[in-house]
């Protein structure tokens, strides 16, 4: 059987309001993960352990951040002539505001539909560049021959996820030939927590004719394309059309849009809930390799990670270190993330809290508490990159990027 020209496209999204001080100096994809990893890594290391080597880059807010991370490409094998890693700036033709920027991952998608349609693909696979997972997309595609879908959808299931509310997704109804009979974006009242990954196959020409109907449709009742996000109008009109078919993942997958998440997925790194150590599906980065971390004497270190670079003399629990993160003795930090070039000064303590990079937590800073919700998506501790911090900072706090308390 002759197989179709699949294209990659990674949506590396917006603001990323919600994660709010972490995001206001860089784009959400380009959050670390794990240490020394970014959250963009996982969408492309997927594409290149699936074999997909044709990959379009969208980008959006904080564009920079990404260029600078991708780097041609060439950690993913995607620094080639032809093909390769191709980056989309914001551009005009979806929605109507100034500077180009998306008003929603479908209205991205209509801004591209010309050169899709100039394209040579068949099929696009459409990957949301802020989720954690390990997924063979291969198999994703496989599915998607096999029930010739005009569409072809990642569900997983989230019913046992700490801290996950259904409602926060597109809530899906699949029948027993895997057709998707049903979806509700965002609902108030969750019918089942069978949830859209936001990984999807598409049929290329379907795409964009479904996507100028639904402009036709909606420009004239909106200040821009009208098409938003995939769950308001686009997955809707796909299901409706009966050619909508469901791949179910059962492994590890989490969205690490708002703190909280972002935080409790580190927590399950350390317990192994994603097994980093996997040498057959390799997570791989563009960032550059530092020194040795280092454990001085009377450290304590239990159940953590730590990035190249480190120097630890205090105390570290349950706890992922970035690069160049520094714990003097006398320090204490569970239950935290680090952020490259944190240094916690003797005295300072740190919990159930995320601290960005070249933050400094001085001697007699207490920042968050053991006792913190990790259910509660606004109770995790966020200290923005480059801030000092010499007091106590309750359950909550924010810190805008260079905040000196």
């Amino acid at each position: 059987m002759r197989l179709p020209h699949v294209l990659g496209l990674v949506q590396a999204g917006g603001a990323g309001g919600r994660m709010d001080v972490l995001t206001m100096e860089r784009a959400k994809p380009a959050l670390p993960y794990a240490g020394h990893y970014q959250l963009l890594d996982v969408s492309l290391s997927a594409l290149a352990a699936s074999g997909i080597d044709d990959v379009w880059l969208s980008v959006q807010y904080q564009a920079g951040s990404l260029e600078e991370q991708v780097r041609n490409g060439r950690p993913w094998d995607l620094d080639r002539s032809v093909g390769g890693l191709r980056l989309i700036p914001p551009s005009q033709g979806g929605s109507t505001h100034e500077e180009g920027m998306a008003a929603g991952n479908a209205d991205e998608l209509y801004a591209l539909r010309d050169q899709l349609r100039a394209s040579d693909a068949e099929l696009v696979l459409v990957l949301s560049a802020d989720h954690i997972y390990r997924l063979d997309l291969g198999e994703v595609i496989e599915t998607h021959l096999a029930k010739q879908a005009e569409v072809t959808v990642v569900t997983t299931d989230i019913g046992d996820t700490f801290a996950e509310d259904p409602g926060d997704h597109g809530v899906v109804q699949v029948n027993r030939l895997g057709r998707i009979t049903e979806v509700e974006y965002k609902p108030e009242k969750p019918r089942g927590s069978l949830v859209v990954a936001e990984i999807f196959v598409y049929d290329v020409a379907v795409l964009v004719e479904v996507l100028e109907e639904l402009h036709r449709e909606l420009s004239d009742e909106a200040e821009d394309s009208g098409l938003g996000d995939f769950g308001e109008h686009l997955l809707p009109r796909l299901v409706a059309r009966g050619k909508a078919y469901a791949h179910h993942h059962a492994g590890y997958w989490r969205d690490l849009g708002q703190p909280h998440h972002y935080l409790n997925a580190h927590l399950e790194l350390v317990d192994r809930g994603l097994d980093l150590f996997d040498g057959g599906w390799p997570l791989r980065t563009s960032q550059p390799q530092g020194p040795p971390a280092r454990v001085s004497a009377g450290a304590e270190v239990a159940d953590s990670l730590l990035s190249p670079g480190c120097t630890v003399a205090g105390t570290v629990r349950r706890s992922v270190l970035g690069p160049d993160v520094v714990v003097e003795e006398g320090a204490v930090v569970e239950e935290s993330v680090l952020i490259e070039g944190a240094v916690v000064r003797a005295g300072a303590q740190v919990r159930r809290s995320v601290v960005d990079a070249g933050s400094e937590l001085a001697d007699g800073a207490i920042v968050g508490s053991a006792d913190l919700d990790l259910a509660d998506p606004d109770a995790v501790v966020l200290v923005g990159r480059d801030s000092r911090v010499s007091t106590s900072l309750p359950a909550g706090a924010r810190l805008a990027p260079g905040t000196t308390v």
